[in-house]
C-alpha cells in the first residue's frame, strides 16, 4: 500500500483526504491510501517517518511550511524562493525532496480572480509560508503589496493601525491567515472593510468555510471574491506529480 498524507499540528479543517479519497476512487487508482498526521511539534517528523516506511509523500500545511525545512535534504526552486515548503516527497535513497506547490495554486486562483487587470498594489494578510507564497507569486506579476501582520516588526502595517487609504487603493486583499477557517467561522482580520469596493478583489486562501467573514464582508461591499478551493485542487494536483514522477 502506497502511502501519502498531510502535517500539520490541527487538521480538522482539512480536505485533503477527502480530496485524494475521492481522487484515487473515481480515477481507480488502486493501493493507494491519503491519511492526516496530526503533530504537536515538528520534531515528530522523523519518528512518523520511522514508523510508516511506506509513506512516499506529504503535504505540510500550518503551521510547519517553514519549520519543516531543516528536515529537507534538496529544495525545488519555487521552495528555495519562498522560503517554504509545503509538499514533500520521500527518495529512493530515503532522503526528503521539498517542494512549494502552493504557487501553482494561488497563479491558478489570479488567473481567475484578477485576469489581465492592472492591480497596482495588493495587500497581504499574514506573514507565514502561505504569506510567502503569495508574496513570490505577485512579485512574478509585477504587483506592488504591502503586508499586515499582528507583529510590527514583520510587516509594514499592524491590524490596528491600516490606513484606510490603503485599503480604498489596494483593490486586491489576499487573506493569507488562518483566520476564519472552520470552527472559528464568525472571525474575520480586522481590516477596515468599509474601503472596500466594486472594483476589490478579495482572495480567502481559507476553503472551509467556502464563504468566510471575510469574504462575505467583501460581497456586502460589492468586491469580487474567490475562496482557496481552487488553490487546494491545483496544489493537491501538482503534489500528485511530484510523487510519481521519475
Amino acid at each position: 500500500m502506497r502511502q501519502f498524507g498531510l502535517i500539520g499540528r490541527s487538521l480538522k479543517h482539512s480536505a485533503s483526504e477527502k480530496y485524494f479519497t475521492e481522487k484515487f476512487s473515481r480515477e481507480h487508482i488502486a493501493d493507494c491510501r491519503y491519511s492526516l498526521y496530526e503533530l504537536e511539534d515538528i520534531d515528530m517528523l522523523p519518528q512518523l517517518l520511522s514508523e510508516n516506511p511506506n509513506l512516499e509523500g506529504l503535504n505540510v500545511t500550518i503551521p510547519y511550511k517553514r519549520e519543516v525545512m531543516r528536515y529537507i535534504d534538496t529544495l525545488s526552486y519555487e521552495a528555495q524562493m519562498v522560503g517554504a515548503v509545503n509538499c514533500i516527497r520521500r527518495e529512493a535513497d530515503g532522503t526528503l525532496s521539498g517542494h512549494n506547490t502552493d504557487v501553482l495554486g494561488i497563479r491558478e486562483t489570479l488567473n481567475q480572480l484578477i485576469g489581465a487587470d492592472d492591480i497596482e498594489q495588493a495587500i497581504i494578510l499574514g506573514t507565514g509560508g502561505a504569506s510567502q507564497a503569495v508574496q513570490f507569486v505577485l512579485a512574478e506579476r509585477d504587483i506592488p503589496f504591502v503586508i499586515v501582520s499582528r507583529d510590527a516588526a514583520k510587516g509594514n502595517y499592524t491590524y490596528d493601525n491600516i490606513p484606510c487609504e490603503v485599503v480604498e487603493e489596494s483593490r486586491l486583499i489576499i487573506n493569507a491567515t488562518p483566520v476564519g477557517t472552520y470552527p472559528d467561522v464568525d472571525e474575520a482580520p480586522r481590516i477596515p472593510y468599509a474601503y472596500v469596493t466594486p472594483a476589490h478583489y478579495l482572495f480567502d486562501l481559507v476553503y472551509n468555510p467556502a464563504v468566510t467573514q471575510f469574504l462575505d464582508y467583501g460581497m456586502q461591499r460589492g468586491a469580487r471574491v474567490m475562496n482557496g478551493e481552487c488553490m487546494l485542487k491545483a496544489q493537491a494536483e501538482a503534489s500528485w506529480e511530484i510523487w510519481n514522477a521519475r
